[in-house]
């Protein structure tokens, strides 16, 4: 009897002639209907993304007539619509409207209808009516403004938010919203000037606007929006200049678009404005220095530093500076030693100015490494470093920094050993972070210089994973390089013989080096680091000042490997022995378009439209009136 009344149960719950909320059911009895019929909701949406619209129509017309619910409505209505069932579908939104006449979503409805039927003139009749009879509710006002957008008629959508600005009087603006739409319909001027017109009213919103602006921007695939957001800029400040906001919108987008020179002139200008210091300077000569923008980073620099000894910022300001000279000077394919010991005396008298202490460590250490790499003083440049180390204090970064440095002149010195316990030192002390990821990169390197190479592998194949992407970059290149050349040479000869004379460069032992590269062409009629060795030879050359023998080099790689992984690099530094030591600005435009052309995804790309720019004249022709007004701005 249990038997037969416990089958009788089954049968009842999901036969499916049960109502599914029948006044009669017993409450135990409920729950399970409920969740047969949420099974067949998802069953029903699965149906309509598969766009397989008759199963999700016969699906929702029974669930709608037990649940007229607003999803099993909408799944209901799109599926009559998809199908063209276009009576039907305007029947069911005007019997939504029937039954919910307070909620205006539904009219919406029946003028999409219209729209998709292509009967406009009803649908826009329906339209202006909403719109015209909006209430001065803010729910209601984006609830409609919502299904409009959703319905893709964007541009009543942004007629709902106006008309709801005017009926709410100031008291909700609707102008991020309004600014959202006019980004979705592709007006990214009507876009920014609602957001600087809400600006106007609500400065305090900046960092809203900023980061709705930065969103649009990564989604503007013909990144036409920074030059319309500067525009507008522009103008607007020439009218307001006393508008803090707008100075720091202007610096925060001259960032964005890595225009350093223009973001030092918003910097000062509200460094003098609010008396900082020149923290915010600092900052965006810290930037402009990442990106090798040392023009933009000196006059960065020298503002700070201009404020004069008692500024907080002038030891930091100063260490930047001569950072920053280093870099410039370091950064031309001739370096003059001339150039050279100037910095190295900048450094000793800042040393004398300011002492040793933990805020001068970084002095130190800088000057060690232009002694022992560019001036031959090793011996000063050791006692400078261990100098630095000896300062009473914690073991921090800055004293790992010097380590590494002293490690470094170690190896310059063939000191293996004495530098990988100092690599090994710091790499222990801080396991976690990148210093430490960078003695371990170091130390694999030191191994791989004297032909450990399935140790210093199996070190940068876990490096590959460091947060630095510097780092891991640097472990990737070599560990193929490694890979690479012990695959295709199992005696490893070519390999060894390559990373001596890596290890020979490094230590300035130029025609050594050589002899070991020549050593490889001798290995065979082929080797895969037959690349490589012209590439490594035209450095040589390069650093002996030897610039028409690099040329040659480099030309023989791009000709013989033209798809090879050094190709960019052989035309970049083809260019700059143009551009710089041979002073043919013909021939390095050509060699700079080449490489634009033929490896747009270089890593010299942003460099060498820089580089193109100049040496075409783009730098000397004026700047517009408002470029004028700014740049001469000084409040």
């Amino acid at each position: 009897m249990r038997k037969v009344l416990y089958i009788s149960v089954i049968i009842f719950l999901f036969s499916g002639v049960t109502d599914i909320y029948g006044q009669d059911n017993p409450d135990w009895i409920k729950p399970a209907i409920q969740e047969k019929n949420r099974q067949n909701q998802r069953l029903g949406i699965q149906y309509y993304q598969t766009r397989d619209f008759e199963k999700s129509l016969e699906i929702f017309t029974t669930l709608y007539s037990k649940d007229p619910s607003h999803v099993n409505y909408t799944y209901y209505f799109f599926s009559l619509l998809e199908l063209r069932e276009y009576k039907e579908a305007e029947k069911l939104a005007k019997k939504q409207v029937k039954a919910k006449p307070g909620q205006l979503q539904y009219q919406v409805d029946v003028g999409y209808v219209y729209i998709r039927s292509s009967e406009t003139d009803k649908a826009k009749k329906i339209f202006d009516d909403i719109i015209d009879n909006l209430t001065a509710n803010i729910n209601v006002i984006k609830q409609v403004a919502n299904t409009f957008y959703s319905r893709r008629q964007t541009e009543y959508a942004i007629k709902v938010y106006k008309q709801g600005k005017e009926l709410l009087k100031g008291e909700y603006t609707f102008d991020i919203e309004l600014a959202n739409m006019y980004e979705r319909n592709g007006n990214y001027t009507e876009m920014v000037e609602t957001f600087l017109d809400h600006l106007e009213e609500y400065p305090e919103a900046r960092e809203t606007v900023q980061n709705r602006l930065q969103t649009a921007m990564t989604r503007d695939i013909d990144n036409a929006l920074p030059d319309i957001v500067r525009e507008s800029l522009l103008v607007r400040y020439q009218e307001t200049p006393d508008k803090v906001y707008l100075n720091e919108l202007l610096l925060w987008l001259s960032i964005q678009q890595k225009d350093f020179a223009f973001a030092f002139v918003q910097a000062k200008s509200l460094d003098r404005r609010f008396n900082e210091d020149g923290y915010r300077v600092y900052e965006v000569a810290e930037m402009a220095l990442s990106n090798s923008d040392y023009s933009a980073a000196l006059e960065s620099y020298q503002y700070i530093l201009d404020k004069g000894v008692s500024s907080p910022m002038y030891l930091p300001g100063l260490i930047g500076f001569l950072e920053t000279r280093y870099q410039q000077i370091s950064h031309n394919i001739r370096i003059e030693e001339k150039e050279m010991v100037e910095l190295e005396e900048a450094y000793n008298e800042a040393i004398e100015e300011f002492g040793v202490h933990q805020q001068t460590i970084q002095l130190l250490r800088d000057l060690a490494h232009i002694q022992a790499f560019h001036l031959n003083k090793e011996s000063e440049a050791i006692a400078n470093l261990h100098l630095a180390i000896e300062v009473p204090g914690p073991e921090n970064i800055p004293r790992a920094q010097c380590k590494l440095e002293l490690a470094d002149i170690y190896l310059f010195q063939g000191e293996v050993w004495e530098a990988t316990l100092l690599y090994s030192q710091v790499e222990k002390t801080f396991k976690n972070e990148p210093i430490g990821h960078l003695a371990k990169l170091k130390n694999a390197r030191l191994t791989y210089y004297i032909g450990e190479f399935a140790w210093a592998k199996a070190q940068l194949d876990v490096l590959k994973s460091a947060t630095s992407k510097l780092i891991a970059n640097d472990a990737l290149e070599l560990a193929l390089l490694i890979a690479d050349n012990t695959e295709a040479d199992s005696s490893y000869a070519g390999l060894f013989l390559y990373s001596q004379a890596e290890l020979l460069i490094y230590q300035n032992r130029f025609d050594e080096a050589f002899i070991k590269l020549d050593a490889i062409t001798i290995l065979g009629a082929w080797h895969p680091l037959f690349d490589e060795v012209l590439f490594k030879k035209s450095e040589i050359r390069m650093k002996q000042g030897r610039y028409e023998e690099a040329d040659t080099l480099l030309q023989d790689l791009a000709t013989r490997y033209p798809d090879d992984i050094l190709g960019d690099d052989a035309l970049y530094t083809r260019a700059r022995l143009q551009e710089e030591i041979f002073q043919d600005k013909n021939m390095a435009m050509d060699l700079y378009q080449q490489l634009l052309t033929n490896h747009p995804g270089s890593i010299y790309t942003i460099d060498t439209r820089k580089r193109f720019r100049y040496l075409r004249g783009d730098t000397e022709e004026p700047v517009s009136e408002e470029d004028r007004f700014f740049y001469n701005l000084d409040p």
